[in-house]
């Protein structure tokens, strides 16, 4: 696990948003690393305190990235052929709860592939108290290739209500999740979305892709420093 990051310093006295960053299947913190700051400015991760975390569980079988990428890969849970039941689920929220007390506190998660469809599940499942309850709210997202659980029964916790927190997704064209992380939009409110030609990959960023994202931190920042002034001015009502 380590902190990335950047040449550029936020204006002095702003924190900058901290995410926990939830590898994909099979792959591992160092992957996810490697794959972000490989492709994403400067100008971006700068903004960002971005913690990467390998999951608890070592890959069960190969991995997609073998050959591309060295060992270790580890896994979040496991899953069915037909992704409809999990094992080692609650032992997974239990550890990434442990992580986020730990390093935290953390302002948002950022998750790509298995990582991402974890992290859009947990706001609805912090909501519910049946995860996260010893840190604070999940208050931004950053979703890359995700998607929905599709255990009904997990599905109807989760989703509930509409994932009500900023949150901006990564859907590529020829990505095979694509269908889903469609359908896990039309459950969010108000989502930035940034449409890319590649498949299910960390993308760089074109111009296009650039403005959304840019736009996504501009609109963290403001959240972020709205809810600073309200932090203080309760600190001088006390």
């Amino acid at each position: 696990m380590g902190s990335l990051g950047g040449e550029e310093r936020p204006a002095e006295g702003r924190r900058r948003p901290r995410f926990l960053c939830l590898h994909g299947f099979r792959t591992s913190a160092e992957i996810m690393r490697k794959q972000v700051l490989g492709k994403w400015p400067a100008d971006v991760t700068a903004r960002l305190d971005l913690v990467f975390a390998d999951a608890p569980c070592p890959a069960e079988g190969k991995s997609d990235v073998e050959g591309i990428f060295d060992p270790p890969y580890y896994e979040w849970f496991q899953f069915d052929k037909g992704f409809m039941e999990y094992r080692n689920f609650d032992e997974c929220l239990a550890y990434i709860e442990e992580l986020m007390i730990k390093d935290g506190p953390f302002d948002g998660l950022m998750g790509f592939s298995q990582g991402a469809i974890l992290s859009a599940a947990l706001p609805g499942l912090q909501e519910r108290g049946l995860a996260l309850t010893r840190v604070p709210k999940i208050k931004y997202l950053i979703i890359i290739g995700g998607a929905k659980f599709l255990s009904p029964t997990l599905a109807e916790k989760a989703y509930a209500n509409k994932i009500a927190c900023p949150s901006l997704h990564f859907i590529g064209d020829n990505d095979f999740l694509k269908v889903h992380g469609e359908k896990l939009i039309e459950s969010c409110e108000d989502p930035f979305v940034i449409r890319h030609p590649k498949g299910h990959t960390v993308p760089r960023l074109d111009d296009k892709s650039l403005e959304v994202m840019l736009r996504f931190l501009e609109k963290i920042e403001e959240t972020s420093e709205h809810a600073s002034t309200d932090v203080d001015e309760k600190e001088v009502c006390l």
